[in-house]
């Protein structure tokens, strides 16, 4: 570990910078896949936009009230600050061992799998069907172990000063925006009339689409249940927005920065999530899109484009944008848990910056956590585990803004959440919808969630215990 910490963060991002953190955070392979998914779950062509709509919007606007917050507390950990200031340290902690234990680490494994998972295709040798290593309770394949041989990279660049990171990001974060622009603009000008008009003949009709072809009716209230069981894939493509606000010490005016980055980035992402549902109902009938060989819908959008090249185009955006994405998951998560170890709330070694104003120790402990998510393969399972968890969070967090306003009225907010308080209050209401048709109809996607969260609740208390004993030692 580097000699000669230093004591604070260094601002040295811009707005460019932060918007290509919210971007490139969200954009990871979920675009490429979940959409086969969503149309099996809902079965039509108007119902699969529908879902990234809701989706889309839920996510604007818990961006622009994240924009009050940030201008409050323009300082590292955001989400972590921002429950603990409107709640208590508790709820703050338990949201911060969430992220840490499998919210943030557990992206980083799934991000990470999936770069190798497509590099196979240009590179046969990392195929996950490989086995490098058999331990007879664990087999490890070529893809887990370049997943690893990634992450340690990217930790080992983001140690060495944010400026490295932050170079990454940008260059990464634009390349993958102009690929996916331009897969869009030639699918939707190579469109197939016949297909376009087949997958919109019936476009309202909310319906489970069958392997065989055929599809399958809904219940008024089961129907409700496959929307928010579709919506765990689109939620989870559109997750990891507001990691800029973990580095909100690092930013150039945070004040501005940080709420202006939030609603560019997620503007831009929802408008290339819709436009590329578009493309692929232009290009693919619509139980080509639900079943498409390991739901990779992309790959197989692209070969209608591309021809068998399309394979290999794919197979290159998805690698820029994996690689990108992980990065600014990497640099931006490790910021809460140094602003946990400040609270006294994690190991103390970790609130500490290496000479190069970076939390390095920060950095290393959550890339053995993220390493240790892709030799166990479960990291998908516990994905779609969270998200239940992941919205709560949110839910949280956009509450906090009214019970801010009433605990400290006269705070300084240099911005204040747009359209409060129906914005707000619109997406705590469709937060509670999504999460209560979860529990209803899909518990496998709630209660492991939830125990992961519980158990940071005894953890909690003994690491304040611990830390008040650390502190009458330093005081003796």
């Amino acid at each position: 570990m580097d000699s000669q910490p230093t004591a604070a963060f260094k601002p040295t991002l811009g707005l460019l910078d932060a918007t290509m953190i919210v971007a490139g955070s969200m954009i990871g392979s979920g675009i490429f896949i979940v959409s086969a998914d969503i149309t099996r779950n809902v079965g039509s062509a108007g119902w699969l936009i529908v879902v990234w709509l809701i989706t889309g919007f839920m996510t604007l606007t818990a961006a622009l009230s994240y924009g009050e917050l940030s201008a409050m507390y323009p300082k590292a950990g955001g989400q972590y600050v921002y429950l603990k200031e409107a709640y208590n340290p508790l709820i703050g902690f338990l949201y911060g061992w969430s992220f840490f234990s499998v919210i943030q680490t557990a992206t980083i494994a799934a991000v990470g799998v999936a770069f190798a998972k497509f590099t196979a295709y240009l590179i046969p040798r990392f195929s996950e069907d490989i086995v490098a290593l058999n331990l007879g309770f664990l087999k490890i394949s070529n893809a887990q172990l370049l997943s690893i041989v990634i992450i340690v990279l990217l930790t080992y660049i983001n140690t060495r000063g944010v400026k490295g990171g932050k170079a990454i990001q940008t260059t990464f974060t634009l390349t993958k925006l102009v690929s996916l622009f331009g897969l869009i603009i030639f699918g939707l000008i190579l469109a197939k009339g016949d297909v376009w008009q087949a997958n919109w003949s019936n476009a309202w009709n909310l319906q489970s689409l069958k392997p065989d072809g055929t599809f399958g009716s809904y219940t008024l209230a089961a129907a409700y249940g496959a929307i928010a069981a579709a919506m765990v894939g689109s939620i989870f493509s559109s997750d990891a927005w507001n990691n800029v606000t973990f580095i909100a010490g690092e930013i150039k005016n945070p004040q501005r920065n940080i709420g202006l980055s939030l609603f560019l980035g997620t503007f831009i992402v929802t408008l290339i999530y819709v436009a590329a549902n578009f493309m692929y109902l232009a290009v693919l009938p619509l139980n080509d899109i639900a079943h498409a060989a390991k739901d990779r819908v992309a790959v197989a959008a692209s070969i209608q484009i591309f021809g068998n090249v399309g394979t290999i185009v794919i197979a290159l955006m998805i690698m820029v944008s994996t690689f990108g994405c992980n990065n600014g998951l990497i640099l931006a998560g490790a910021r809460v848990y140094y602003t946990m170890a400040k609270d006294g709330l994690f190991f103390k070694s970790v609130g500490k910056l290496n000479r190069h104003a970076v939390p390095a120790y920060a950095l290393w402990i959550q890339c053995v956590f993220a390493c240790a998510w892709s030799l166990s393969g479960k990291y998908g399972d516990l994905l779609d585990m969270i998200s239940f968890v992941v919205v709560v969070f949110y839910m949280l967090t956009i509450a906090g803004i009214f019970i801010l306003r009433i605990k400290k009225p006269g705070a300084n907010r240099p911005y204040k959440a747009i359209g409060y308080p129906l914005l707000p209050l619109l997406y705590i209401l469709m937060g509670l919808a999504f999460c209560t048709l979860l529990i209803i109809y899909k518990p496998k996607f709630t209660w492991p969630g939830a125990i992961i969260t519980l158990l940071g609740i005894p953890l909690y208390y003994i690491a304040v215990a611990s830390n008040k004993k650390s502190t009458v030692h330093e005081i003796e």
